[in-house]
C-alpha cells in the first residue's frame, strides 16, 4: 500500500496504475498490512516454480483412455533414481523408475508408497530389517516409515503414490527429483 487508498505490489513495488492487475491476499492470514501481488509477479513466480499441482497434471495428463507399454516407457528412462510419471488414477501417480545402488534413508509424512518390481531384485531396508522384493511382487511402505531402497543390479520398479509425493520424502538431497511425464 502506498498510502490511503493507493495500492502497490508487495513484491515489485509497482503501483496499481503501473500494472495490469493487482490481487489482494486475504486479510485473515496476515496480522499486518494486506499483501498484494501484480500480474507480472504472478507470471514470474509461475516461471520460477514451474508446473505443479492439478493444473499442471491436467496440462500433460492424457484426456482419453490409453494403454501404456511399460517396457517401451522404461526404455526412455536412462537416469537411475529419477522416477517418471506414466499414468494417473485420480490423485495417484503411476511412476516408473530404474534403480541401482543405494538411495537415501527417508520417510513420507503423509503418503504410503507401493513398489511393484518388474525386473531384478529390490531390497527395501527398514530400521527393523531388510525385505527383498522380486519380480511380480510388491511392497507397500506405510507413511512415516523410514526406508532406504537398494539394488545390487539395475531394477525396474512401478510406483503407485499420491501425486503430492516427493521421492525423497522429508529429506532433501541431490537425489530429490520433480517427476516428469513421459
Amino acid at each position: 500500500m502506498l498510502g490511503r487508498g493507493r495500492m502497490a505490489c508487495s513484491f515489485c513495488g509497482r503501483s496499481e496504475a503501473e500494472v495490469g492487475k493487482l490481487v489482494a491476499g486475504p486479510r485473515t492470514l496476515w496480522v499486518g498490512p494486506r499483501v498484494y501481488i501484480c500480474d507480472a509477479c504472478v507470471a514470474r513466480s509461475a516461471e520460477i516454480m514451474g508446473p505443479a499441482g492439478p493444473a499442471a497434471d491436467a496440462a500433460v495428463r492424457p484426456s482419453a483412455a490409453r494403454k501404456v507399454n511399460l517396457m517401451e516407457k522404461l526404455g526412455l528412462i536412462s537416469e537411475p533414481w529419477s522416477p517418471k510419471i506414466v499414468g494417473q488414477v485420480n490423485d495417484v501417480h503411476v511412476k516408473l523408475v530404474k534403480v541401482r545402488g543405494e538411495f537415501i534413508w527417508h520417510a513420507h509424512e503423509a503418503e504410503d508408497e507401493l513398489f511393484l518390481v518388474l525386473k531384478g531384485r529390490l531390497r527395501m531396508r527398514l530400521r527393523s530389517g531388510e525385505i527383498p522384493v522380486d519380480p511380480g511382487e510388491f511392497l507397500v511402505v506405510p507413511r512415516r516409515t523410514e526406508h532406504c531402497p537398494f539394488a545390487d543390479d539395475e531394477v525396474h520398479v512401478l510406483l503407485l503414490e499420491p501425486a503430492s509425493t516427493v521421492n525423497t520424502g522429508g529429506a532433501v538431497s541431490d537425489r530429490t527429483r520433480q517427476p516428469e511425464w513421459i
